[in-house]
């Protein structure tokens, strides 16, 4: 259903009501929660390398090791970094937990994600053209795209996409930018010389691989191996997991697209209006909505990217009954009804046609 200017100011209106009525309420609840991920997420890290390190009294310590020190890197990208350089902690003025100067446990850039995340991704959501976002400049996953001979294999570019996400992620912008490869395209105006690109890709991405195989395998003396093999195989849960609910969010079967003209002198209701069609939520218990970073409220986080992710759970209700309201399709379902989805959207676009989804 398309909305008139009145019913997308109104849609506006009580959207900026939802946001009001839990921005003005933040405190000491939020800073305490916030905190307390952080300490979880430290003290998995360290009991996980540690664990792995007593690998040699028995294997099971290894892969507990292996599982919190996942878990660790799962918490640290999801629940505190993307909330973190979102700016949800902001108004704490924590020292760490601040947009402007946290830095994640992964081999993309803080500076690099807030450029091509926050802004780019959250303002032009799903604009063709506009939101890079939108199969990463390797999957088709619409027919607003043409087909070409390489979508035949989108679907196995989507595994190691999806295996090597984090260095994806970091490659992103200079993908985009043509730093290394392509023809830049003559409207682009870069915000970032090349240089600094470069520097801030090899600088991070160094710094990584150093302290997960060089200097955490070197302290382990005779276990390093065991160690190195662990923190291969951590970074890999976490960018299997990452990649996995990054892609339920955004690119179900029922995600709509939009094109640059629709956008055209775009009011903030039919930016509300759009981040609701281009978004998918789905389901499950407490600790799962925190392992995804509470991206499993999708559809509330590109309504309110600043909101504390913890209150998502809790707008909810109240966004859908917005939703339905104004006749705007709310996008839910189970994680694994999501996630086949996914699937199913990879391999129909792999294939010359495919239906429009345009909104």
């Amino acid at each position: 259903m398309r909305l008139n200017e009145l019913q997308l100011a109104e849609l506006a209106s009580e959207l900026d009501q939802v946001k009001a009525g839990v921005m003005s309420q933040l405190g000491d609840k939020e800073a305490r929660y916030i905190r307390r991920m952080l300490l979880t997420q430290r003290l998995s890290a360290i009991s996980g390398r540690i664990l792995m390190v007593l690998g040699f009294l028995t294997p099971w310590l290894w892969v507990l090791g292996v599982a919190l020190l996942a878990l660790a890197k799962i918490l640290d990208n999801m629940e505190i970094g993307h909330n973190v350089l979102h700016g949800q902690y902001d108004w704490m003025n924590d020292p760490v937990l601040h947009s402007q100067r946290f830095e994640w446990d992964i081999a993309c850039d803080a500076g690099s994600w807030k450029r091509t995340h926050n802004f780019e991704h959250h303002t032009y959501t799903n604009i063709i053209g506009k939101d890079r976002d939108f199969g990463y400049g390797l999957l088709r996953l619409s027919n607003d795209f043409r087909w070409r001979l390489r979508n035949l294999w989108q679907f196995v570019t989507y595994l190691v996409l999806s295996t090597l996400f984090q260095w994806g992620v970091s490659y992103h912008e200079l993908a985009g930018e043509r730093v290394f490869f392509g023809k830049k395209k003559p409207d682009r105006i870069n915000s970032v010389s090349h240089s600094d690109l470069k520097k801030a890709f090899f600088g991070k991405g160094a710094r990584q691989l150093f302290k997960d195989y060089v200097f955490f395998p070197l302290i382990a003396g005779p276990m390093w191996l065991w160690v190195l093999a662990g923190n291969l195989l951590a970074n890999i849960i976490r960018n299997l997991w990452t990649s996995t609910v990054i892609f339920c969010g955004h690119f179900t079967a029922d995600v709509h697209t939009f094109t640059q003209q629709q956008c055209e002198g775009e009011s903030r209701g039919h930016w509300y209006y759009r981040q609701i069609l281009g978004s998918s939520n789905f389901t499950g218990p407490r600790w799962f909505h925190i392992l995804t970073g509470h991206l499993s409220c999708q559809i509330e986080h590109h309504l309110f990217p600043d909101m504390p992710a913890l209150h998502y759970l809790t707008v909810a209700p109240q966004v859908q009954a917005i939703a339905k309201k104004y006749g705007i399709a709310y996008n839910s379902g189970s994680f694994l009804r999501q996630y086949a989805t996914v699937v199913g959207r990879i391999i129909r676009y792999s294939f010359p046609g495919g239906k429009a989804t345009a909104a």
